[in-house]
Protein backbone atom coordinates (compact mmCIF):
# COMPACT_ATOMS: atom_id res chain seq x y z
CA UNK A 1 0.00 0.00 0.00
CA UNK A 2 1.34 3.43 -0.99
CA UNK A 3 1.72 5.82 1.96
CA UNK A 4 0.30 9.32 1.47
CA UNK A 5 3.09 11.88 1.39
CA UNK A 6 3.29 14.45 4.15
CA UNK A 7 2.91 18.04 2.88
CA UNK A 8 6.21 19.97 2.61
CA UNK A 9 4.20 23.16 3.20
CA UNK A 10 3.79 22.19 6.86
CA UNK A 11 6.65 23.83 8.77
CA UNK A 12 7.58 20.60 10.58
CA UNK A 13 7.95 18.70 7.30
CA UNK A 14 9.72 21.59 5.57
CA UNK A 15 12.31 21.80 8.34
CA UNK A 16 12.86 18.02 8.34
CA UNK A 17 13.69 18.18 4.62
CA UNK A 18 15.43 21.53 4.09
CA UNK A 19 16.96 21.84 7.57
CA UNK A 20 18.38 18.32 7.55
CA UNK A 21 22.12 18.00 8.27
CA UNK A 22 22.19 14.72 6.36
CA UNK A 23 21.02 16.42 3.16
CA UNK A 24 22.86 19.79 2.93
CA UNK A 25 22.70 19.79 -0.88
CA UNK A 26 18.92 20.13 -0.70
CA UNK A 27 19.16 23.44 1.18
CA UNK A 28 22.13 24.65 -0.88
CA UNK A 29 20.23 24.02 -4.10
CA UNK A 30 17.11 25.74 -2.77
CA UNK A 31 19.05 28.81 -1.56
CA UNK A 32 20.91 29.16 -4.86
CA UNK A 33 17.56 28.93 -6.65
CA UNK A 34 16.03 31.68 -4.47
CA UNK A 35 19.01 34.03 -4.22
CA UNK A 36 20.49 33.40 -7.68
CA UNK A 37 23.93 34.63 -6.53
CA UNK A 38 26.76 35.43 -8.95
CA UNK A 39 28.99 33.31 -6.72
CA UNK A 40 26.87 30.27 -5.84
CA UNK A 41 26.63 29.02 -2.26
CA UNK A 42 28.87 25.98 -1.82
CA UNK A 43 28.17 24.94 1.78
CA UNK A 44 25.89 25.74 4.71
CA UNK A 45 26.06 25.42 8.47
CA UNK A 46 22.66 24.72 9.98
CA UNK A 47 21.49 26.23 13.29
CA UNK A 48 18.74 25.02 15.66
CA UNK A 49 18.21 21.71 13.89
CA UNK A 50 16.47 19.94 16.79
CA UNK A 51 12.69 20.00 17.07
CA UNK A 52 11.56 19.76 20.67
CA UNK A 53 8.24 18.23 21.69
CA UNK A 54 7.24 21.59 23.17
CA UNK A 55 7.74 23.21 19.76
CA UNK A 56 5.43 20.68 18.10
CA UNK A 57 2.62 21.26 20.58
CA UNK A 58 2.92 25.04 20.94
CA UNK A 59 0.70 26.60 18.29
CA UNK A 60 2.68 29.85 18.40
CA UNK A 61 6.18 28.36 18.13
CA UNK A 62 8.22 28.79 14.95
CA UNK A 63 9.97 25.95 13.13
CA UNK A 64 12.20 27.99 10.83
CA UNK A 65 15.27 26.84 8.94
CA UNK A 66 18.31 28.86 10.00
CA UNK A 67 21.68 28.62 8.33
CA UNK A 68 24.99 30.38 7.70
CA UNK A 69 26.47 30.05 4.22
CA UNK A 70 30.13 29.60 3.34
CA UNK A 71 30.14 33.35 2.53
CA UNK A 72 29.05 34.17 6.09
CA UNK A 73 25.48 35.11 5.18
CA UNK A 74 22.88 34.55 7.90
CA UNK A 75 19.67 33.11 6.47
CA UNK A 76 16.26 32.41 7.93
CA UNK A 77 13.51 30.56 6.03
CA UNK A 78 9.96 30.65 7.36
CA UNK A 79 6.88 29.02 5.85
CA UNK A 80 3.45 30.46 6.68
CA UNK A 81 0.15 28.77 5.82
CA UNK A 82 -2.28 31.48 6.93
CA UNK A 83 -2.33 35.24 6.56
CA UNK A 84 -2.10 36.78 10.02
CA UNK A 85 -2.08 40.30 8.50
CA UNK A 86 1.34 41.09 9.98
CA UNK A 87 3.72 39.32 7.60
CA UNK A 88 5.80 42.32 6.52
CA UNK A 89 6.37 43.67 10.03
CA UNK A 90 6.87 40.12 11.31
CA UNK A 91 9.57 39.50 8.72
CA UNK A 92 11.30 42.80 9.55
CA UNK A 93 11.22 41.93 13.24
CA UNK A 94 12.78 38.49 12.77
CA UNK A 95 15.33 39.93 10.34
CA UNK A 96 16.35 42.49 12.98
CA UNK A 97 16.69 39.78 15.64
CA UNK A 98 18.84 37.66 13.35
CA UNK A 99 20.99 40.67 12.42
CA UNK A 100 21.39 41.97 15.97
CA UNK A 101 22.03 38.48 17.34
CA UNK A 102 25.33 38.22 15.46
CA UNK A 103 27.13 40.53 17.91
CA UNK A 104 28.13 40.10 21.52
CA UNK A 105 28.31 43.20 23.76
CA UNK A 106 31.16 45.51 22.73
CA UNK A 107 31.90 43.83 19.39
CA UNK A 108 32.54 45.90 16.26
CA UNK A 109 29.61 46.58 13.91
CA UNK A 110 31.89 45.62 11.03
CA UNK A 111 31.38 42.00 12.08
CA UNK A 112 27.70 42.17 11.09
CA UNK A 113 27.10 39.99 8.02
CA UNK A 114 24.57 40.04 5.21
CA UNK A 115 21.26 38.81 6.62
CA UNK A 116 18.45 37.37 4.52
CA UNK A 117 14.89 36.35 5.44
CA UNK A 118 13.01 34.12 3.01
CA UNK A 119 9.25 33.89 3.57
CA UNK A 120 7.32 31.11 1.85
CA UNK A 121 3.63 32.01 1.96
CA UNK A 122 0.61 29.85 1.17
CA UNK A 123 -1.51 32.96 0.64
CA UNK A 124 -1.39 36.12 -1.47
CA UNK A 125 0.32 39.05 0.23
CA UNK A 126 1.45 41.61 -2.34
CA UNK A 127 -0.62 43.43 -4.97
CA UNK A 128 1.02 42.08 -8.09
CA UNK A 129 1.19 38.81 -10.02
CA UNK A 130 4.84 37.93 -9.35
CA UNK A 131 5.30 34.92 -7.10
CA UNK A 132 8.80 35.98 -5.96
CA UNK A 133 9.54 39.47 -4.66
CA UNK A 134 12.85 40.74 -3.26
CA UNK A 135 13.35 43.87 -1.14
CA UNK A 136 16.50 45.74 -0.10
CA UNK A 137 17.34 49.23 1.20
CA UNK A 138 17.42 51.75 -1.67
CA UNK A 139 17.18 55.49 -2.23
CA UNK A 140 13.60 56.51 -3.00
CA UNK A 141 14.55 58.85 -5.87
CA UNK A 142 17.63 57.39 -7.54
CA UNK A 143 17.01 53.72 -6.67
CA UNK A 144 20.66 53.60 -5.56
CA UNK A 145 21.22 50.71 -3.18
CA UNK A 146 22.43 51.71 0.28
CA UNK A 147 23.57 48.19 1.17
CA UNK A 148 22.80 44.56 0.40
CA UNK A 149 23.19 43.60 4.07
CA UNK A 150 19.41 43.50 4.40
CA UNK A 151 17.31 41.37 2.05
CA UNK A 152 13.72 40.15 2.38
CA UNK A 153 12.15 37.58 0.06
CA UNK A 154 8.43 36.87 -0.22
CA UNK A 155 7.49 33.76 -2.21
CA UNK A 156 3.72 33.43 -2.72
CA UNK A 157 2.95 29.81 -3.54
CA UNK A 158 -0.62 30.42 -4.72
CA UNK A 159 0.67 32.65 -7.54
CA UNK A 160 2.45 29.73 -9.20
CA UNK A 161 0.94 28.84 -12.57
CA UNK A 162 -0.33 25.32 -13.15
CA UNK A 163 1.91 23.46 -15.61
CA UNK A 164 2.01 19.84 -16.69
CA UNK A 165 5.31 19.40 -18.49
CA UNK A 166 8.94 19.78 -17.39
CA UNK A 167 9.57 21.98 -20.42
CA UNK A 168 7.20 24.59 -18.93
CA UNK A 169 9.26 24.89 -15.74
CA UNK A 170 11.52 27.86 -16.45
CA UNK A 171 13.80 28.04 -13.38
CA UNK A 172 15.20 25.89 -10.58
CA UNK A 173 13.18 27.95 -8.10
CA UNK A 174 9.96 27.09 -9.93
CA UNK A 175 10.95 23.42 -9.79
CA UNK A 176 11.42 23.62 -6.02
CA UNK A 177 8.11 25.40 -5.53
CA UNK A 178 6.24 22.76 -7.52
CA UNK A 179 7.81 20.16 -5.25
CA UNK A 180 6.72 22.09 -2.14
CA UNK A 181 3.21 22.61 -3.51
CA UNK A 182 2.50 19.16 -4.97
CA UNK A 183 5.24 16.61 -4.22
CA UNK A 184 3.18 13.65 -5.48
CA UNK A 185 2.29 15.19 -8.87
CA UNK A 186 3.35 13.70 -12.19
CA UNK A 187 5.28 16.90 -12.88
CA UNK A 188 7.45 16.40 -9.79
CA UNK A 189 8.01 12.77 -10.76
CA UNK A 190 9.42 14.06 -14.06
CA UNK A 191 11.46 16.77 -12.32
CA UNK A 192 13.09 14.12 -10.13
CA UNK A 193 14.64 12.64 -13.27
CA UNK A 194 16.47 15.84 -14.17
CA UNK A 195 17.00 17.57 -10.79
CA UNK A 196 19.15 15.45 -8.47
CA UNK A 197 18.48 17.57 -5.36
CA UNK A 198 14.72 17.36 -5.86
CA UNK A 199 15.08 13.59 -6.16
CA UNK A 200 17.01 13.63 -2.87
CA UNK A 201 14.35 15.79 -1.18
CA UNK A 202 11.56 13.55 -2.46
CA UNK A 203 13.34 10.44 -1.15
CA UNK A 204 13.61 12.05 2.30
CA UNK A 205 9.92 13.02 2.15
CA UNK A 206 8.99 9.42 1.30
CA UNK A 207 11.11 8.19 4.21
CA UNK A 208 9.46 10.67 6.63
CA UNK A 209 6.00 9.78 5.38
CA UNK A 210 6.58 6.08 5.98
CA UNK A 211 8.05 6.52 9.48
CA UNK A 212 5.40 5.97 12.17
CA UNK A 213 7.11 8.16 14.77
CA UNK A 214 7.62 10.99 12.27
CA UNK A 215 3.95 10.83 11.27
CA UNK A 216 2.96 11.03 14.94
CA UNK A 217 5.14 14.12 15.35
CA UNK A 218 3.63 15.59 12.21
CA UNK A 219 0.10 14.99 13.54
CA UNK A 220 0.97 16.79 16.79
CA UNK A 221 2.28 19.74 14.83
CA UNK A 222 -0.69 19.69 12.48
CA UNK A 223 -3.10 19.77 15.42
CA UNK A 224 -1.31 22.72 17.02
CA UNK A 225 -1.34 24.63 13.71
CA UNK A 226 -5.04 23.91 13.23
CA UNK A 227 -5.69 25.27 16.72
CA UNK A 228 -3.80 28.43 15.81
CA UNK A 229 -5.77 28.83 12.57
CA UNK A 230 -9.01 28.24 14.45
CA UNK A 231 -8.10 30.90 17.01
CA UNK A 232 -7.20 33.36 14.25
CA UNK A 233 -10.44 32.66 12.36
CA UNK A 234 -12.45 33.23 15.53
CA UNK A 235 -10.67 36.54 16.12
CA UNK A 236 -11.34 37.57 12.51
CA UNK A 237 -15.03 36.69 12.78
CA UNK A 238 -15.32 38.55 16.07
CA UNK A 239 -13.64 41.61 14.57
CA UNK A 240 -15.88 41.49 11.49
CA UNK A 241 -18.99 41.21 13.65
CA UNK A 242 -17.89 44.18 15.75
CA UNK A 243 -17.38 46.23 12.60
CA UNK A 244 -20.87 45.32 11.33
CA UNK A 245 -22.39 46.39 14.64
CA UNK A 246 -20.62 49.77 14.47
CA UNK A 247 -21.92 50.29 10.91
CA UNK A 248 -25.43 49.41 12.09
CA UNK A 249 -25.20 51.89 14.99
CA UNK A 250 -24.12 54.67 12.67
CA UNK A 251 -26.86 53.78 10.18
CA UNK A 252 -29.48 53.93 12.95
CA UNK A 253 -28.21 57.35 14.05
CA UNK A 254 -28.61 58.53 10.45
CA UNK A 255 -32.20 57.31 10.21
CA UNK A 256 -31.76 54.22 8.02
CA UNK A 257 -34.56 51.65 8.17
CA UNK A 258 -34.03 48.03 9.26
CA UNK A 259 -34.15 46.58 5.74
CA UNK A 260 -31.41 48.92 4.51
CA UNK A 261 -29.22 48.17 7.54
CA UNK A 262 -29.59 44.43 6.94
CA UNK A 263 -28.43 44.91 3.32
CA UNK A 264 -25.50 47.05 4.46
CA UNK A 265 -24.25 44.73 7.20
CA UNK A 266 -25.58 41.23 6.62
CA UNK A 267 -26.92 41.21 10.18
CA UNK A 268 -30.23 39.50 10.92
CA UNK A 269 -33.44 41.46 11.61
CA UNK A 270 -33.30 40.29 15.23
CA UNK A 271 -29.74 41.60 15.63
CA UNK A 272 -30.63 44.96 14.07
CA UNK A 273 -33.66 45.32 16.35
CA UNK A 274 -31.51 44.56 19.41
CA UNK A 275 -28.95 47.19 18.39
CA UNK A 276 -31.73 49.69 17.74
CA UNK A 277 -33.17 48.97 21.21
CA UNK A 278 -29.76 49.58 22.80
CA UNK A 279 -29.46 52.89 20.96
CA UNK A 280 -32.75 54.19 22.39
Amino acid sequence: MTVALLPPKMDFVFKRIFGNENHPNVLISFLNAVLNPVDPIKSVSLKDTTIEKSHLEDKYSRLDVKAITNKGEHINIEIQLKDEYNMIKRSLYYWSKLYEGQLENGENYQKLSRTICINLLDFNLLNHDKFHSVYRLKDCETNEELTDVMELHFIELKKMKDVNRVEEVKTKLEAWLYFINQPDSELVQELEKVEVEIKEAKAELVRLSGDRKERERYEKRRESRLNEISALSYAEEKGAKKEKIEIAKNAIKNGFDNETIIKLTGLSLKEVKEIRKEQN
